[in-house]
């Protein structure tokens, strides 16, 4: 991209407009240098979070099976049923906010509990109930770790696209756009530079020649004045000549 520049006419308009996208591009290049530093840092730091959530994760479901196991072996298999009788509405509730980071809002997803009665308060009455008690609270650690994890996966996506874009136009701006201008720019003041040189040198063939028409018109008009006063001296000595003279006397 090197040899490449724009289609602009050589001159000092077009310069300056040159000069000013040049400015403007390499304040933007710095912006978006910038917002793609920022983006970059928040996007390691959510890539670690993930991580931690991940293996979180992992832990807390591994908690829950065994949970969900003693519930089993405690209160025997129709659990479930009497679960999904006691429930009436769901009270694990999701909700969402957005951040701003440089530019690019990322969706948060944080999960609350609404209050209410105690659905499960008659679940296990008649045996396992510390056990069905133990389970519900581990699965509700296991959701908001996992709501934790939605919310940061968002995030991870969203910012994956939005830092290759910002990137595609820092390259853009520091490989075409700047190059090219400054081509241009380059261009247009060698275009310049050889039209002063060809104004200097027609000024100075204008300047010679109307020397050297100077230097005739003075030698004509020395001419005309030298041809003047030989006139004056002719006439001078045609005077002498036919004019009254005393002449001396000859004596034979």
């Amino acid at each position: 991209m090197s040899g490449q520049r724009e289609a602009v006419f050589p001159t000092r308009q077009s310069l300056g407009m040159m000069k000013s996208k040049l400015k403007g591009a390499q304040t933007g290049h710095d912006l978006l240098k910038r917002k793609s530093e920022a983006l970059t840092k928040r996007f390691r730091e959510i890539t670690r979070r993930i991580d931690e959530a991940k293996r979180k994760m992992g832990r807390v479901m591994q908690i829950a099976s065994f949970a969900l196991a003693e519930v089993t072996y405690a209160a025997g298999s129709d659990i479930s049923y009497q679960i999904i009788e006691s429930v009436k509405s769901a009270r694990f509730r999701v909700r969402t906010r957005q951040e701003n980071v440089s530019g690019v809002f990322l969706p948060q997803f944080e999960s609350f509990q609404e209050e209410g009665s105690n659905d499960f308060g008659l679940t296990g009455l008649g045996k396992g109930g510390q056990q069905v008690q133990r389970c519900r609270e581990t699965y509700a650690r296991a959701v908001e770790t996992l709501v934790e994890l939605a919310s940061l996966q968002t995030a991870f996506v969203i910012l994956d696209e939005v830092i290759k874009v910002v990137n595609r136009r820092v390259n853009a701006i520091e490989h075409v756009i700047i190059p090219r201008t400054e081509n241009t720019i380059k261009y247009i003041n060698a275009e310049l530079d050889e039209m002063d040189r060809e104004e200097f040198y027609r000024l100075k063939k204008v300047s010679g020649k109307k020397e050297r028409d100077a230097a005739a018109a003075d030698a004509e008009r020395a001419k005309e004045s030298r041809r003047g006063s030989d006139k004056e001296n002719e006439g001078q000595r045609t005077n002498d000549v036919l004019g009254e003279q005393n002449d001396e006397d000859v004596i034979f």
